[in-house]
């Protein structure tokens, strides 16, 4: 019997598990090593190839995605990504195209590190919180040492070798009020193009899994959230549109022109982009690493039964299924739906559970940022480039946007 045709999907690989060279206090992925007590957590060539061969064939698209995250993936050496990529080129279709992205601290850079990234067309994701003092507030390496001169280092690498990367710069108690200082550092000192902003809303528990109400101080709340991104995208939309791309900002946009978000969180539904562990275990999501969602192995259970099964199913429809009343009935509910459910742990005005933590602050940024982005939309339908806002929109009409 065959399965019905499965629609494209998207796997992150952690080849090196949650092992990491630095300790940051706000990482949610560092303490699933409890859940292989004596592994070595090295991905062995045998889980490497299976798993490309079969997610290459599973894959109904012209270009597949290889994505690497950690934990920190450089760990695994540089020889374990030679043998990926030869991987997968022997099992490319004619016509496919392969790419491959690297999330990484950035810490263990260097030039031969960047000639592979170049030579192979690596897109490398480093994760950079802002200038120094914001950033080592909590990225910090396993003495407790700061890590932003590294970091810095190894972003001039990537620059020097021609590397295309962007940042990733997580928003947390220690960064969150000072949004044009980390916006302008990353944009003027790093010279980014393209920035993704990860809130932090970590779950205070004992487990590390998604459960329980409560949230660490490290968390950054949604009304804080929202005047950060307000104050960003009031610069943004004066001068920097079609320079810097903000990846809150172009989804926002994309929402508004009647297209899919291309971002899982604020699809209606999720379920399409899974983790791979470094023994092969699959999970239905790299926030949902836990015993309950764990769909099976690729050493021994099909990739496309496991992706396409009643629980991975039962699993993205959830994101819907569950969503308060509160926000059917909301008026931009088609630019978030709800966000993520790991973000769900606060109750509705009338005692509803399941409402966004950062609701508030999602809110604000979506009703500030509208005029501009319909301004944005309206300029795109009639073909012409968004970047003319920046004639009409001025300092007048966005220099506020604080709750």
């Amino acid at each position: 019997m065959s399965l019905p045709p499965v629609p494209p999907f998207h796997i992150m690989i952690k080849p090196r598990g949650p092992i990491c060279n630095l300790d940051c206090s706000y990482c949610y992925y560092l303490s699933k090593e409890e859940m292989y007590p004596g592994s070595a957590f090295k991905m062995t060539d045998q889980t490497l190839e299976g798993f490309t061969r079969d997610y290459i064939r599973a894959q109904p698209v012209p270009e597949v995605v290889f994505s690497w995250q950690g934990g920190e993936p450089l760990l695994m050496g540089l020889d374990f990504f030679e043998r990926a990529v030869g991987f997968q080129q022997a099992y490319t279709r004619p016509g496919m195209r392969i790419s491959n992205t690297l999330q990484t601290n950035g810490t263990l850079l260097n030039d031969e590190w960047c000639r592979f990234f170049r030579e192979h067309r690596f897109l490398v994701g480093l994760s950079l919180d802002g200038p120094a003092p914001l950033h080592d507030a909590y990225r910090v390496n396993k003495g407790g040492k700061p890590t932003h001169a590294a970091v810095m280092e190894g972003a001039d690498l990537l620059r020097r070798h021609q590397v295309e990367y962007n940042i990733l710069a997580t928003v947390h108690a220690a960064n969150v009020d000072h949004p044009l200082e980390v916006y302008r550092f990353l944009r003027d000192e790093v010279k980014i193009s393209f920035v993704q902003f990860i809130p932090i809303v970590q779950r205070e528990n004992d487990t590390g899994y998604q459960e329980g109400t409560r949230v660490t101080e490290r968390s950054v709340n949604g009304r804080a959230y929202g005047n950060f991104l307000n104050a960003i995208f009031n610069e943004w939309v004066c001068r920097d549109v079609g320079r810097v791309f903000v990846q809150m900002f172009d989804v926002t946009l994309a929402g508004w022109v009647g297209h899919p978000p291309g971002l899982c969180i604020f699809d209606e539904r999720c379920g399409r982009a899974l983790a791979l562990e470094h023994n092969g275990d699959l999970y239905s999501c790299d926030h949902y690493v836990e015993p309950r969602y764990h769909l099976g192995n690729t050493r021994r259970d099909p990739l496309l039964a496991m992706v396409g099964s009643g629980a991975q199913g039962t699993f993205g429809a959830a994101k819907r299924d569950t969503l308060p009343a509160f926000c059917m009935a909301c008026d931009v509910r088609y630019l978030c739906n709800g966000e993520c459910p790991r973000n769900r742990v606060l109750k509705t005005p009338d005692g509803e559970e399941g409402l966004n933590y950062l609701c508030d602050g999602y809110k604000a940024f979506f009703t500030h940022s509208g005029p501009a982005m319909k301004f944005m939309a309206d300029a795109l339908k009639a073909g012409r480039p968004p970047a003319g806002i920046m004639r009409e929109f001025g300092p007048a009409k966005y220099g506020r946007g604080v709750l």
